[in-house]
Parts: C-alpha cells; structure tokens; sequence
C-alpha cells in the first residue's frame, strides 16, 4: 500500500495482514518491525500492507490501548492510592 521509504521508525501504522496497529521500530531485510502501540513483542510486516494511520485512528486505536491495559489492572501500581491486589 505504501513505500518503505515514506515509513519511518515511530510511524503509527496499519498492518493489512494482521490487522493489527502498531509503531514502525527499525527493519530487517525486506521486512519493518512493529512494535503494539502499548509496547510487546515485535513482528515482521510486509511493508505493502502497511499504511499510515491517520489522527483520529491513531487517537482511537491508543484509547482502546488503554482502555485494554485498564481492563488488567497494568500500570495501576504507579499511582498513588491506587487499589492493590485487584479490589474493586
């Protein structure tokens, strides 16, 4: 869908063989690796079925992120007064 060269590392993109959003880290061979936009494991993207996300994609797809990582308690513990061991 697009060039490698329009995709530079820290590009929010769409990944048309996964389906999956993800953060343009660095490339390997013919392949750029993605990164989940709240951090994981890396993979290989065809950069073909990569496209840009635009403003209001990225903004969505980082507030589902969220609303994920909210769902399972992660980075819960960082703030003050925060319920311990999953109370709710």
């Amino acid at each position: 869908m697009t060039d490698t060269g329009a995709l530079s590392v820290g590009a929010a993109v769409h990944d048309g063989d996964s389906g999956r959003v993800g953060l343009v880290m660095g490339h390997e061979g013919p392949y750029l690796q993605l990164r989940p936009l709240g951090g994981g494991r890396e993979w290989d993207a065809d950069p073909s079925r990569l496209r840009p996300l635009g403003p209001a994609e990225l903004l969505s797809a980082r507030v589902a992120e969220a609303n994920a990582r909210s769902r399972t308690d992660l980075g819960l513990s960082d703030i003050r007064g925060a319920p311990q061991g999953g109370a709710r």
